[in-house]
């Protein structure tokens, strides 16, 4: 936590690593500055009260080691930061555009049925004030009575605040279910 290269991580599926409810397991995808994202395990004890902020589809703060990628130190961001709010202020004052799924890959491979299936999904944006598409990576829960729109080829309405590689894109699933 002292020396590690600070980072984001998206979590793809956590359970209890142990018979103690505080030890977790995480499959995240983390993000550094300096490097492409890349998904690892995480194993580690998880106070009760951060566990509501480290669910499947949450973007926490994490440190890494600079020589050992895989280790990997989760913590949650302060409140007003943390990415279901994030989410909630992407759709509500972010800019819209269309997106065309190009890929759909479960994540949570431990999925239980309880929750939404964490989907990685690859996407090709056109918005009306851009000048051309650009294609975005995310990682996000998909409602169970949304499954059917993430099928090839089929269009989203998302929400975003900048183009990039689909740090600030969220897919809004009541507008999609609309269209």
């Amino acid at each position: 936590m002292l020396h590690g290269v600070e980072g984001a991580a998206t979590i793809l599926s956590v359970r209890s690593a142990a018979k103690n409810d505080a030890d977790q397991e995480f499959w995240v995808r983390v993000q550094l500055a300096d490097r492409h994202g890349y998904e690892t395990r995480v194993r580690q004890r998880v106070h009760a009260a951060d566990r509501e902020w480290m669910q499947p589809g949450d973007v926490v703060c994490c440190r890494v080691d600079p020589g050992d990628h895989d280790r990997v130190a989760l913590y949650p961001p302060a409140p007003e930061e943390t990415s279901r709010t994030g989410v909630a202020k992407i759709l509500a004052d972010g800019r819209r555009a269309r997106a065309t799924v190009l890929a759909a890959t479960a994540v949570a491979a431990d999925y239980s049925g309880r929750d939404d299936p964490v989907l990685r999904l690859d996407l090709e944006l056109h918005a009306w004030d851009e000048p051309g598409p650009w294609r975005v990576r995310v990682v996000q829960p998909v409602p169970l009575s949304a499954m059917e729109l993430v099928d090839l080829g089929r269009h989203l309405e998302v929400a975003f605040f900048t183009v990039d590689r689909g740090e600030s894109v969220v897919v809004d699933w009541a507008a999609s279910r609309e269209a």
